[in-house]
């Protein structure tokens, strides 16, 4: 076991709170931004940093790749970046950013039924753990069937989590770039590619006006290329060389976490019943899921 540094609780204090507050970052942008055409320019941003980054640290040739990895990793950006995060960002046109957070938190979830859908027998701790969460998405929802927010608007988010679990699950079966901030470099630009397409058919285009666009969505696309995409990801990449992986883990019940608090203290989003409650027992069930999955 390797032993927590300085650094290393550095870096997972930035995992924890800049993943956390993306949910709160793009909530503010969809307030005067098309959702698909600002995630897809925020990521083709963030993808051409990172290569150029790449390019610069470590040489050109660290951003060349065979044929295959480029396909691979332009199925998995597609699978991350446009179906996980892009349908996120079209949620949080109508429903609360702590919401959407809570409810993407159950990725462990699908990618524990994915796995025992490959032929993985999962534990019944796991299982356990995997129903908990179901019960705990049923609450989440439940206002939505009640007409008190956007039922559409949770139902792209849960299709988002799906999605992300695929791409999560694709990306360990596919040969990727060897180096990953190159592999990560191109899903981010194919999935930024495709947030533009979808954005254009979808007519996001029609009386584009970038002087109508609020300051503070500006300055919230920024936060989250520069913070979001490239500082948030380099130290979850450092993380999972230099920290336990149980450690780096405990992300996934944090960051939900984070986006509430911050959902309430800044754009004083509601803590109804149901989000209370039914974001504690997801994140329990991350929790029993994920300090399961590390030991198994």
């Amino acid at each position: 076991m390797r032993t927590p540094t300085a650094r290393v609780w550095i870096a997972l204090a930035l995992v924890y709170v800049v993943w956390g507050s993306t949910y709160l970052g793009i909530r503010i942008v969809v307030e005067t931004m098309p959702p698909f055409l600002s995630a897809g320019a925020r990521f083709i941003t963030a993808g051409l940093l990172l290569a150029g980054l790449v390019a610069w640290r470590a040489g050109p040739a660290a951003l060349k790749a065979t044929g295959a990895q480029v396909r691979a990793a332009v199925l998995v950006g597609l699978l991350l970046v446009l179906g996980g995060n892009g349908l996120v960002v079209l949620a949080e046109t109508s429903i609360p950013s702590g919401l959407a957070a809570l409810l993407v938190a159950a990725v462990p979830m699908w990618l524990v039924v994915l796995r025992a859908g490959s032929g993985d027998r999962p534990s019944a701790r796991t299982v356990a753990g995997v129903l908990l969460g179901l019960g705990g998405l049923a609450v989440l929802t439940s206002p939505g069937l009640g007409g008190e927010i956007a039922l559409g608007g949770v139902l792209l988010v849960l299709a988002g989590s799906v999605c992300w679990s695929l791409g999560s699950f694709s990306a360990a079966k596919l040969t990727l770039p060897a180096n990953p901030f190159t592999g990560s470099a191109y899903q981010m630009l194919a999935g930024g590619i495709g947030g533009i397409v979808v954005g254009l058919c979808r007519g996001e285009q029609h009386g584009l006006d970038l002087t109508s666009y609020s300051t503070a969505s500006w300055l919230a696309l920024g936060y989250l290329v520069l913070f979001g995409s490239l500082v948030g990801f380099t130290a979850y990449v450092w993380l999972l060389r230099a920290a336990p992986l149980s450690l780096v883990a405990t992300y996934a019940y944090v960051n939900p976490v984070v986006a509430v608090a911050l959902g309430w203290l800044i754009l004083d989003e509601a803590l109804t019943w149901p989000i209370l409650l039914g974001g504690a027992i997801v994140v329990a069930a991350v929790c029993v899921i994920v300090s399961t999955e590390r030991r198994a």
